[in-house]
């Protein structure tokens, strides 16, 4: 259903801190590069009727102040929009309140890149999984991302769904929680810590 093998490598990786003013958060950021331009990358990400084709349901209004829904997912509030180069938003699950970034620019020798932040403060949470936690859910959604502007469409969520219960689905997210740990590590956590946080999260998403 999806090549696995050459997303694994199309996709960057990267895990840094920043300030902010009640302390220091983890900044995930994961970005591809894809064959369409900066506009329909616009689009298919922010026009409700495209998303719901790749990634999920989303209700609410799409515009700055406005409050939006992820089909059985995280709800919060667009906080800036810069069409068609970026928007911001806070991503509020399970009680919990991270921001996300978002950046489309052209990328030199043709196409358009999709870059997306999310920082969060480092709790529990961060310190079971680590930056898998949210990167393997991104690693999915740009592959669905990748299949949908390559094809024009994806199989119905039914099909999906069996697909995320293959071994072939469960190879894609242990090798990427494998590139998630070594992101981790550049980003200066030990290896005993980040190979923990990754061995639990792939497992999670493998169960």
């Amino acid at each position: 259903m999806f090549d696995v093998d050459p997303q694994i490598t199309a996709v960057r990786r990267q895990v840094g801190r920043r300030a902010l003013d009640e302390g220091d958060a983890a900044v995930v950021t994961i970005s591809q590069a894809y064959d369409t331009d900066v506009d329909d990358l616009w689009e298919a990400c922010t026009n409700s009727e495209r998303l719901a084709r790749w990634f999920a349901p989303v209700s609410g209004e799409l515009r700055v102040g406005g409050r939006y829904q992820i089909e059985g997912n995280a709800a919060g509030t667009v906080e800036q929009c810069d069409p068609p180069k970026s928007f911001s938003a806070t991503w509020e699950f399970a009680g919990g309140v991270s921001w996300i970034e978002v950046r489309f620019s052209p990328e030199p020798g043709g196409g358009s890149r999709f870059e997306l932040d999310h920082i969060a403060h480092m709790d529990e949470h961060w310190a079971e999984f680590g930056p898998g936690a949210v990167g393997l859910g991104y690693d999915l959604s740009l592959l669905g991302l990748a299949a949908y502007l390559a094809t024009g469409d994806l199989p119905h969520s039914e099909q999906r769904m069996a697909w995320l219960a293959s071994e072939d689905a469960k190879r894609f997210l242990r090798e990427a929680a494998e590139r998630w740990y070594e992101a981790d590590v550049a980003g200066g956590t030990s290896p005993e810590t980040a190979r923990g946080a990754a061995d639990r999260c792939a497992a999670a998403y493998t169960a």
